[in-house]
């Protein structure tokens, strides 16, 4: 590929936590991309320069400031939002809305968002006329769903004349994260204050089961008519501590999920995700599995697991030029071009 004389791809981040700021740290190592504006609310980054809070050489680089106002980021015009804050789709609804009646692309990393009618029918279909309505396209993504337990195993189902049954199984660490999902996990609780968690719904567990079913089912044409979840404590048999949490012996050092989806009453999906800190010490190794049962039969392996954090980072940044072709509305991984790594500039990707 020549010279590209496009002006660069602007890109707006909203949310500059571990996943904003991930992002722009990938961004500054990209050709033909250039981060635009970033919001975020936390007092201790705004009116902050981002190269600063990134420990970043700025270059030639023009400034750019956290701001609390996302108007002021829109206003500059971006080409496409990554909006990385929320898990779910009620929660990132109005920022969806604000970013694209300002006729800006959006790529969220709510887990929900990569299949929201999975859950919220009526306001995926509300997110499409918005997108439309404005000339814009709407993309939500990120390692799981997004990848390893949906749009992988979609993929690999290519190659077959017959698929009788999907089976994703990922066994992932959680030493990686921060706070928020050591409590969104249940790691550090006792055994009792762990049923009681999850018996009155305040323990959000791996958000993305239902989304990454209903994806797999739209994509291999089974009407998936029942939908199940499961979630069982990994109790601990020793003391177990990573950056942002511990979990003394005899308490809950991650969870074990489950889930199903049924089409005619028969078992045709199943998600299997033990999700717990430090692993290793008790002799479970990390890895991504895809068993597809059928014709021929398909059995994929990857140890250990792709980091969540930085297939996360990657999804969203390799999906920015696909989602400023794609015609405006709601898309999800199935409906744009399969991810990729973009090693050269992104404008060569961009269609005239």
């Amino acid at each position: 590929m020549g010279v590209c004389m496009r002006n660069n791809i602007r890109v707006a981040i909203w949310g500059f936590g571990a996943m904003g700021s991930g992002i722009a740290k990938v961004l500054l190592g990209k050709q033909g991309v250039e981060i635009s504006g970033v919001c975020d609310i936390a007092p201790q980054r705004v009116g902050r320069s981002i190269f600063e809070l990134l420990g970043a050489e700025r270059g030639q680089r023009e400034d750019v400031a956290v701001t609390a106002e996302i108007g002021e980021v829109l206003a500059a015009k971006p080409d496409v939002c990554i909006l990385a804050t929320d898990s779910f789709t009620v929660k990132a609804f109005p920022k969806i809305k604000a970013i694209a009646e300002a006729g800006v692309n959006v790529i969220s990393t709510a887990e929900e968002m990569s299949y929201p009618k999975a859950q919220n029918p009526e306001l995926a279909a509300q997110i499409d006329a918005i997108a439309k309505e404005h000339g814009v396209t709407v993309l939500g993504t990120g390692i799981n769903p997004g990848l390893m337990m949906d749009l992988l195993a979609i993929c690999l189902s290519g190659c077959m004349t017959d698929v009788e049954k999907v089976i994703c199984k990922r066994v992932n660490s959680l030493s990686p994260f921060g706070p928020a999902v050591m409590e969104e996990q249940g790691v550090g609780l006792t055994q009792e204050e762990f049923a009681k968690r999850t018996a009155d719904g305040t323990l959000a567990g791996h958000v993305g089961f239902a989304e990454s079913v209903g994806m797999i089912g739209e994509a291999l044409g089974w009407n998936i008519d029942k939908f199940e979840q499961q979630m069982q404590p990994i109790v601990t048999n020793v003391d177990r501590r990573s950056p942002y949490g511990f979990a003394a012996k005899g308490d809950v050092a991650g969870v074990n999920m489950t889930g199903q989806g049924y089409a005619d009453g028969e078992l045709k999906i199943e998600m299997i995700h033990p999700q717990q800190i430090e692993p290793e010490m008790e002799g479970t190794h990390t890895g991504d599995y895809i068993t597809l049962v059928g014709t021929p039969p398909v059995n994929m392996v990857n140890q250990p697991e792709v980091d969540g954090g930085i297939g996360t980072i990657a999804m969203c940044v390799n999906m920015i030029p696909h989602v400023i072709n794609a015609r405006p509305g709601l898309k999800t991984m199935i409906d744009l071009p399969v991810p990729h790594a973009i090693m050269g500039d992104f404008r060569n990707l961009l269609e005239d």
